[in-house]
């Protein structure tokens, strides 16, 4: 039986959903960053960890100064 990467525990057929190559429990599956519940399919990786598209894995991953808005992430001269 497939053991959850998040919580190390079985996961059986009827709680099961399959991302990143893995099989998860529904709850566990959630962005490593903001904590938000993800569907199989419907988010990003790095490194193995999942991660919701926006705004988590865009603010950290994408082109600098993506996803990250506000005035704060500007320079203004």
């Amino acid at each position: 039986m497939p053991k959850c990467p998040k919580c190390d525990k079985e996961v059986y057929f009827a709680e099961r959903v399959t991302s990143l190559g893995k099989d998860w429990h529904r709850p566990c599956l959630k962005c490593e960053k903001c904590g938000k519940t993800l569907t199989s399919g419907g988010h990003a990786e790095h490194e193995g960890k999942p991660y919701c598209n926006h705004p988590c894995y865009a603010a950290m991953f994408g082109p600098k100064g993506f996803g990250r808005g506000g005035a704060e992430s500007h320079t203004f001269k």
